[in-house]
């Protein structure tokens, strides 16, 4: 399975954004990618294929909590979000070190999470139980 046409189409849409969320929306693509990679390994358990198989299905929804046609940019902050979780949850498991060797992304894979979850739930507050069930986590 080749997920690389829709990284290019996600980096393409957030590549000229600049505004206060750029940060946070810019690690979309990469984490798509990370867990597309994680995904393809023999080492995930079938519920956490599930939840890498929720947040990718939630990156890719055109009308989730908050769309990115109507809201542009600002709207990858919930998929950022929804895959950080993940990736969390995978690195309690599997540690960082196993997630690190599909990680495409320039900084520390944990930084990265840390910044995205604690920034992301700033932004989101209240929406964040909204948007984990939307994602069917709760």
């Amino acid at each position: 399975m080749d997920f690389t046409h829709f990284y290019d189409v996600l980096r393409e849409n957030i590549n000229s954004y600049r505004g206060e969320y750029e940060r946070i929306v810019d690690y979309a693509p990469d984490l798509f990618r990370l867990l597309a990679e994680v995904l393809r390994t023999d080492e995930v358990l079938s519920e956490e294929r599930l939840r890498i198989s929720a947040a990718m299905g939630y990156l890719v929804a055109p009308y989730d909590v908050i769309p990115e046609e109507i809201y542009g940019p600002h709207g990858y902050i919930d998929d950022v979000y929804i895959c950080a979780v993940v990736v969390d949850e995978l690195a309690s498991r599997h540690g960082y070190a196993f997630l690190e060797e599909h990680w495409a992304g320039d900084e520390e894979l944990e930084s990265v999470i840390e910044e995205c979850l604690e920034r992301a739930s700033e932004i989101l507050g209240e929406k964040r139980g909204e948007i984990l069930s939307y994602a069917g986590f709760r």
